[in-house]
């Protein structure tokens, strides 16, 4: 793999990592666009992120919350009150991509997801979210 895709895949990932910390902060504070795009920019590691990536998935993400929650009412195994912040911000993020983001691949979107739920999330909440984003992505019969 040539250093220019590594570091670019390196920036997405950074990407997720602020995605997930944005969105935490949108459900504690209600915290809207304008302001966790400007918050976020501030930070030391903006420089590091794919900046692109970050401000499409944010604003998608917070466009679309009605349906995004409502794919995962469907494919939940628990109640979806339930999901802490975290997961539910994960969730949110990987959801936002197999659906809206044909750039990325839906391998990619559910390993990702994956990642950030074992180092961020609770104790076996990766399983959880590989079950219900493999259960969207079978849904979709897009083989990407």
């Amino acid at each position: 793999m040539n250093d220019v895709r590594v570091a670019g895949l390196k920036a997405r990932r950074r990407a997720r990592e602020l995605l997930l910390r944005a969105l935490y902060q949108h459900q504690l504070a209600q915290t809207g666009y304008e302001d966790l795009h400007q918050q976020f920019a501030e930070q030391g590691d903006w420089h590091n992120a794919d900046q692109l990536y970050f401000d499409g998935v944010l604003r998608g993400v917070l466009g679309r919350l009605p349906e995004l929650e409502a794919h995962i009412a469907r494919h939940a195994t628990r109640d979806p009150a339930q999901l802490e912040p975290v997961l539910r911000a994960v969730l949110w993020t990987a959801l936002y991509e197999l659906l809206h983001r044909d750039d990325v691949p839906h391998r990619v979107v559910i390993n990702e997801a994956v990642e950030l739920s074992k180092r961020y999330g609770g104790t076996d909440s990766h399983r959880f979210v590989n079950a219900l984003l493999d259960r969207v992505r079978s849904g979709l019969g897009d083989p990407r």
